[in-house]
């Protein structure tokens, strides 16, 4: 079996990541799968970038510019909204033609459009689409933040102007393009299967959950202090680590671990290790010493640098799967996060981890001295059994095996 994922980047962003791990982990599972992505960075033979052409960068700058216009040149939702007008056509390629199973995962920003997608299922091939946010379910959105229209028809946009028709617009069209063939939707977490099954658009589609994967082989336990020696980080101290690809998102809730900071300063010694784009804009803000580290994209570091946390603290406003958590875990290292999306599906309670009401930070504070206070060996046990029971990638790729097997029989017997 041949299995083609497509993804928009190879390395940057939590889907690339997932998509990537995926791809190992069905290669290593005896199922041939090659990943086609836009931003290839690496010289990785399983990985291939689309056909080098000035039309991939002009893809990208389009689509901006349309949602910029219909922001009303306000770029404060710039990167929030999806319109899927332009893209590259993928289907004449020749790794598209000898695959069996077409996997899309995130194809966002100019590497797919709605046309390409149409012209995708048309083709014949059986689709597996992989959901790693909310997109494929309503108009232009990647986050719903409680917006419930998708069940429905999506006519506005919250990020948009109320008198705009360009979400009706990209709604009918998603409505026209998923008429064109069957798609079994995977959501990474039973929280966002959920939330697939309830929206108009996917009526009539399979829909299942299976967890991202997580390679135990480089994500694992190691000796916190050398971990710590290794990054110059101080060995006497006990450390958070907050992690975000760009700190200063909104929706990755910054302003609450300030806020449980200030609550916990004056009765508990910790520092905050900051990992991510834009770290050192938020030291200020801490009532304590914070280790701005940046961004980091090689894995050994990574991990590294959770093994050298005590914990790690994910205040999102909305997840599906981190892989974040899982990576945390596999590393030993309790989290602490939200009760929303999927972050409950990770963090047993006050078992491996403390999960925090929505948008409490008084709570938030409370599971950060929780986790400090609780015995650190049982909770690092309970994390690397929950990765060990569910993340593993062989029990990912064996799941995703039965949904190819399952998608081609209902192309072959139109079941």
């Amino acid at each position: 079996m041949r299995v083609l994922i497509v993804n928009t980047s190879e390395k940057a962003g939590g889907a690339a990541v997932a998509a990537h791990r995926l791809t190992d982990a069905l290669n290593n599972h005896g199922v041939k799968a090659k990943m086609l992505v836009r931003d290839k960075t690496t010289d990785t033979l399983t990985v291939v970038g689309l056909p080098r052409s000035p039309l991939l960068r002009w893809h990208f700058l389009w689509e901006r510019l349309v949602v910029f216009c219909r922001l009303h040149f306000q770029r404060k939702h710039l990167f929030e909204v999806d319109i899927a007008n332009t893209g590259t056509d993928i289907t004449r390629l020749p790794e598209f033609q000898e695959a069996d199973i077409i996997h899309l995962h995130w194809v966002n920003q100019g590497m797919l459009s709605l046309k390409g997608i149409r012209k995708i299922l048309r083709s014949g091939k059986p689709v597996v689409w992989t959901m790693h946010d909310i997109w494929p379910a309503t108009a232009v959105c990647h986050l719903t933040l409680n917006c419930r229209r998708f069940t429905t028809q999506c006519r506005e946009c919250r990020l948009l102007s109320r008198r705009s028709g360009l979400v009706t617009s990209v709604w009918r069209r998603k409505q026209k393009m998923l008429a064109e063939g069957h798609v079994y939707f995977v959501a990474c977490s039973h929280w966002l299967a959920s939330e697939a099954k309830a929206s108009a658009l996917l009526k009539g589609h399979k829909i299942t959950n299976i967890p991202n994967p997580i390679d135990t082989r480089i994500y694992k336990r190691c000796d916190r202090q050398e971990a710590r020696q290794r990054l110059g980080l101080p060995t006497d101290k006990r450390l958070l680590l907050f992690v975000s690809q760009r700190v200063t998102n909104p929706n990755k809730g910054m302003d609450y671990l300030v806020e449980a900071c200030r609550l916990l300063h004056s009765e508990l010694s910790f520092e905050v290790v900051i990992l991510g784009g834009h770290a050192e804009d938020v030291v200020e803000q801490l009532p304590m010493k914070a280790h701005p580290l940046g961004y980091v994209s090689d894995d050994h570091q990574i991990v590294d640098i959770y093994n050298a946390v005590d914990m790690f603290v994910l205040p999102s406003l909305s997840e599906n799967l981190p892989n974040t958590i899982m990576e945390a875990m596999a590393c030993g290292v309790p989290s602490v996060g939200f009760n929303v999306g999927g972050i409950p599906e990770e963090i047993d309670h006050k078992k491996n981890g403390y999960v925090a009401a929505y948008r409490d930070a008084e709570d938030l504070a409370r599971g950060i001295r929780w986790v400090l206070e609780a015995d650190a060996e049982s909770l690092s046990a309970h994390c690397l059994r929950k990765v060990a029971q569910n993340y593993s990638p062989s029990a990912v790729a064996m799941r995703y095996t039965e949904v190819y097997n399952q998608a081609l029989a209902m192309k072959h017997y139109k079941l």
